[in-house]
């Protein structure tokens, strides 16, 4: 069968089936992947054990969720990595990934060839949503992080197997996180093809569309799309970078992607996901029905079950996947919910909105799937992202720690990533002076520095930001009086982190 039949027949296959047989094959998916992981896992064979579970009466949905979610702290980082691994080995050919935890101790994940395949499908869901993409040739620009970090490597795989396998015309840029190697790209590369494809950070993605005028880069004529990844932003930022780059559809040519370094591309932004969440802005009747667990604006994404399953406990997110290291009812760190397609027509109908009429309107129809939703708002762990790297308190908090500050600075801080009025994102850490202290410029530029190079040291990826982009990421400290009311009110539990 040639590849663009072949292409033709998976996609069909996922626009065929209904709500309800998604909800069917991501319960069987996880029930499979439980008990052949219980059988072959040395590392969960020994966790179910050490829980006192039982595989053989794991028969109901409700027997499955009472088996223990594994996290990093209690799974990952407990085990020899072979292990973790399908039948106790790692001889097969794998891609290694890293991530920084909150120690700023690398974690290695593998994976095998099934993750970048469902990688090359969720990007090639993207290509489909203009059936002539097959035919326009294409320069896709890799502009995540080129290093041990997932986001550039998976990328790449993904476009190269679309473009070897599927037929594609496609081409493909890795300057990673390199704005001159990027401009320079763009200007040489991008009018000599029908469309560009710009995959990156949103606020780094916002930075090149920026900064690439002044390069001379003619945006309007270059057919831009963007692929997004590692973080939320608002609708009014997707707005912006449409008019900005003269993006023809904001719901065909834009495209957000829920990923790990642990599961790989999880989910993505479809159009019809792009539309309930434009909607969702405009009525706060239907902003609480669909996010009742949240009054910020989430991620608002779809996933296929057959290859990653959701499902929430307590509003944390668990997704049951398999790669070289399978990972059961796994708390990845994210909060959020899980809608079906059914639950999120039922409430567009409760809330006097007809999405179908939507979807019409904006001429969707070709476009839609009724996979299941996942939303996603914040991350449990109280961390926060900028430039697409995780800043946890931890590392502030040691860096206050140091004996040059203890006798100004009570140690309370609450840090929080803001966005100003041109929409560029930074960091901002509010500081508590000690009784009686004074803020000063030295001190600020003292405080500043110490926290700067703690995180230049515990984190890779914040520190592989700084050295493309300083300016963007270094920390703005901001200092406050002793127990001030807004962010270190007496009596009150200390929020490291604000959301």
């Amino acid at each position: 069968m040639k590849s663009a039949q072949l292409t033709q027949k998976v996609f069909g296959f996922l626009k065929s089936k209904n709500s309800s047989f998604w909800s069917r094959e991501g319960e069987r998916r996880s029930f499979f992947l439980f008990r052949e992981a219980a059988e072959r896992v040395p590392a969960y064979k020994d966790f179910l054990k050490k829980n006192k579970i039982k595989v053989g009466r794991i028969i109901t949905r409700e027997d499955f969720q009472k088996v223990p979610p594994v996290t990093k702290q209690n799974y990952l980082r407990q085990y020899p990595l072979k292990d973790l691994a399908w039948d106790g080995h790692l001889k097969k050919s794998l891609v290694f990934t890293s991530t920084s935890g909150s120690t700023g101790e690398p974690f290695y994940f593998p994976r095998s060839e099934s993750l970048e395949l469902q990688s090359s499908i969720y990007h090639e869901m993207f290509l489909e949503n203009d059936p002539v993409n097959r035919k326009k040739s294409t320069l896709v620009v890799v502009s995540f992080g080129m290093g041990v970090w997932i986001g550039g490597t998976i990328t790449f795989r993904a476009f190269q197997q679309i473009a070897e396998k599927r037929g594609y015309p496609i081409s493909i840029l890795t300057p990673g996180i390199n704005k001159k190697e990027i401009f320079e790209g763009i200007k040489r590369l991008g009018p000599k093809y029908d469309q560009v494809i710009l995959c990156g950070y949103p606020p780094f993605v916002k930075d090149i569309i920026e900064e690439g005028e002044d390069y001379g880069i003619p945006w309007k004529k270059l057919n831009l799309k963007i692929i997004f990844a590692a973080e939320a932003f608002s609708e009014d930022f997707r707005s912006y970078l449409i008019k900005k780059a003269g993006i023809k559809n904001i719901y065909t040519d834009t495209m957000n992607i829920y990923g790990s370094a642990d599961m790989g591309t999880m989910a993505e932004e479809t159009p019809l996901s792009i539309l309930i969440r434009r909607l969702s802005c405009q009525s706060k009747e239907l902003h609480n029905n669909l996010f009742s667990l949240t009054s910020r604006l989430p991620t608002l994404v779809q996933f296929n079950p057959l290859f990653i399953n959701f499902e929430t406990l307590k509003g944390k997110i668990l997704c049951t996947g398999d790669s070289a290291v399978p990972l059961i009812r796994y708390d990845i760190g994210d909060q959020g919910d899980v809608l079906t397609f059914n639950q999120v027509m039922d409430i567009f109908k409760k809330s006097d909105r007809d999405l179908n009429d939507e979807i019409r309107y904006h001429k969707l129809g070709r476009t839609i799937s009724r996979l299941p939703f996942v939303y996603i708002y914040e991350r449990a762990d109280l961390s926060t992202k900028l430039y697409g790297a995780i800043v946890f308190p931890e590392h502030v908090r040691e860096a206050l720690q140091d004996s040059r500050l203890t006798r100004f600075l009570t140690g309370k801080f609450t840090m929080v990533t803001k966005f100003d009025s041109h929409h560029n994102q930074f960091l901002e850490v509010n500081i508590e002076l000690k009784p009686k202290t004074r803020p000063s410029k030295v001190l600020k530029y003292l405080t500043q520095n110490i926290i700067l190079r703690n995180l230049l040291k515990r984190s890779a990826e914040y520190k592989n930001n700084y050295n493309v982009i300083p300016d963007k990421v270094a920390p703005r400290i901001i200092f406050w009086p002793y127990e001030d009311t807004l962010y270190f009110k007496p009596g009150i539990k200390q929020n490291w982190v604000k959301k």
